[in-house]
């Protein structure tokens, strides 16, 4: 007997890549349960998967930065409790510190849908009754017409996994302007924030200053305090861009509308997702 259930949830976190760099990325969970029926006639109860798989995937994945153990571009080493990763990815070099638990090690030569769903059946398949022969998940990006970019961040003012500095979405955007959808101001955005890295201004330091990385003056450097602890990034400033403004997508989706704003004076409507089926609307008018 087979159990299933679509769309269990969504993994919003960032992984390094060689080619790419640093990537925010979104994937929509499907879960199989393979196994003979218990006593209570079922292969596992459908609240139980929400309760022991979902809260499984969301303590080991989800708002963290996903990297291959194996890859060769890869350097890591520990400080205490600090985690600091080295990636001499095609784009150049990434270096993050953060506490551990912000970090999550996929022990593959690269990262995707496969070796992170291999990864969340080793390490969930045991949370689960001995009824349950087989475990299987299915990972996958949502399905959309519209344009979409992959980003990554960090909130410090959060209170939960978002402060995490490398955790990032893949996000839809739709761009009106003056009431009419817009494909070329969609297409605009969506290339100029291919697989970017957004820092807030006011998180932007000199590469001296920053206490586990050492990083070179052509590249920008950010650090922060938050309740989990002490946060570092530094990566090159082709990969980023800085805004005035924290990333929420509140902000975000303002900021886009206010850069629409100055250059061409119009009403504009900017629908801005944070990953799958969420996000902020914003509104300017000329």
């Amino acid at each position: 007997m087979i159990l299933f259930v679509r769309d269990l949830t969504v993994i919003d976190f960032s992984y390094l890549c060689q080619q790419r760099g640093l990537l925010g990325e979104s994937y929509i969970v499907d879960v199989e349960l393979h196994g003979e029926l218990d006593a209570t006639s079922m292969v596992f109860d459908f609240g139980h998967v929400k309760k022991v798989i979902k809260k499984a995937i969301d303590n080991l994945v989800d708002h963290k930065l996903a990297y291959p153990s194996r890859a060769a571009c890869l350097s890591h080493q520990q400080q205490g409790e600090m985690d600091i990763l080295h990636w001499q990815s095609d784009r150049g070099l990434i270096q993050i510190a953060s506490p551990a638990q912000a970090h999550v090690a996929i022990e593959s030569a690269e990262i995707n849908e496969q070796s992170i769903a291999s990864f969340l059946i080793q390490e969930i398949k045991a949370l689960l009754p001995a009824n349950v022969a087989e475990l299987k998940f299915h990972l996958r990006t949502e399905r959309s017409n519209s344009f979409y970019y992959h980003y990554s961040h960090g909130l410090k003012k959060h209170d939960g996994n978002c402060q995490r500095i490398a955790h990032g979405h893949r996000s839809t955007i739709e761009i009106y302007q003056n009431g009419m959808l817009v494909p070329r101001l969609n297409k605009y955005w969506t290339e100029r924030w291919q697989d970017i890295y957004l820092g807030t201004r006011e998180d932007l330091v000199a590469p001296e200053a920053l206490q586990y990385i050492k990083a070179s003056q052509g590249d920008y450097s950010f650090r922060y305090q938050a309740p989990q602890g002490w946060f570092e990034i530094s990566l090159p400033a082709s990969h980023c861009e800085i805004v005035p403004c924290d990333t929420t997508v509140e902000c975000l989706a303002d900021y886009i509308a206010e850069q629409l704003q100055q250059l061409e004076a119009a009403d504009y409507k900017v629908v801005a997702y944070e990953g799958v089926g969420k996000g902020a609307i914003a509104l300017n008018k000329a």
